[in-house]
């Protein structure tokens, strides 16, 4: 594994300040009360330099975006020679759905569900995030990335958190919801649906 140079350390550390200080403004005034100036002055640096981590406003509630989205595409990638496709995505997804719920969360997606700008970004994201899981999969069987099946079984996945993290228990609604991925991941024709040792690549 690769470690962060200082150059690195540095970035991601303001990067953090900045969506730290962002969030902090967001709970105590309220999501549409708060400008990107604000954020800025109370993270100690300059509007260019926050715009330099994060696109947009809605970018500073979702600031783990891009490291979701990698998690699960490593999901498929990087996972064990025998292990099947929908057990890994399960364990990724459950791990999601964990770090989501964990205790100080509720107040955050309280503002995503009572903001639109919010809950529209939130959609484009999980829609972005099932594209990347698609073409991953795709990818591992050699087919193109617009594959109907891969897409398909992506879209479930992501959804599956969603349902997830707003059941009253969780880990039963995970239980349900992959039953029915599995399934369908078994009624496809692709080639890997009846899994076999994998070849790991260099």
């Amino acid at each position: 594994m690769t470690v962060p140079g200082r150059r690195e350390r540095k970035k991601a550390a303001t990067r953090q300040k900045i969506a730290d200080a962002a969030l902090r403004l967001f709970l105590e005034r309220g999501y549409d009360a708060v400008g990107i100036r604000d954020v800025a002055a109370e993270a100690d640096v300059a509007v260019t330099t926050l715009f330099s981590h994060f696109a947009s406003k809605e970018a500073l509630v979702f600031e783990q975006d891009e490291d979701f989205e990698l998690r699960l595409v490593r999901a498929v990638t990087d996972r064990a020679p025998h292990e099947g496709l929908i057990p890994a995505l399960r364990r990724e997804i459950e791990a999601l759905v964990a770090h989501c719920g964990a205790e100080g969360a509720l107040p955050i997606w309280e503002m995503i569900d009572e903001s639109p700008a919010l809950r529209q970004y939130e959609s484009a994201m999980r829609l972005r995030h099932a594209e990347s899981l698609a073409a991953a999969m795709a990818a591992e069987f050699g087919l193109p990335d617009s594959t109907t099946s891969c897409r398909t079984i992506a879209r479930f996945a992501i959804d599956a958190f969603s349902l997830a993290r707003e059941a009253a228990d969780p880990d039963a609604a995970l239980n349900e919801i992959f039953q029915m991925i599995e399934a369908a991941w078994e009624v496809t024709d692709l080639p890997g649906t009846v899994e076999r040792p994998r070849v790991v690549r260099p």
